[in-house]
């Protein structure tokens, strides 16, 4: 199951923090996320946001790079990420890549 690590850049003016329609855009997507990520069988494993940079990074594990696609594809995410410089990365766990290495 690939892990994916999605860092997501916004600007100071676009700062949920500071501007109210982004804030309330942030509410949405985050009551949505939930029923996404069940319909396209994917795991979030955990979000953090480092408020002063202004860079959310979330991870996922999804069953396919296809479904993980197919997420993105979302409308809300769209939205969302319409307001963002998204890196998307698919990562393996150290232990994967020893296993590789043997």
């Amino acid at each position: 199951m690939p892990s994916i690590i999605v860092f997501q850049r916004h600007s100071v003016e676009n700062c949920p923090m500071n501007n109210e329609k982004m804030k309330k855009m942030a509410l949405e997507i985050m009551d949505k996320v939930g029923a996404l990520t069940k319909k396209h069988e994917i795991k979030m494993v955990g979000s953090w946001t480092v408020v002063r940079e202004h860079l959310n990074i979330i991870v996922y594990e999804a069953r396919s790079a296809d479904a993980f696609l197919k997420f993105q594809m979302e409308p809300a995410i769209r939205k969302w990420q319409a307001q963002h410089t998204t890196e998307i990365k698919i990562a393996m766990t150290t232990e994967e890549a020893m296993k590789l290495l043997k």
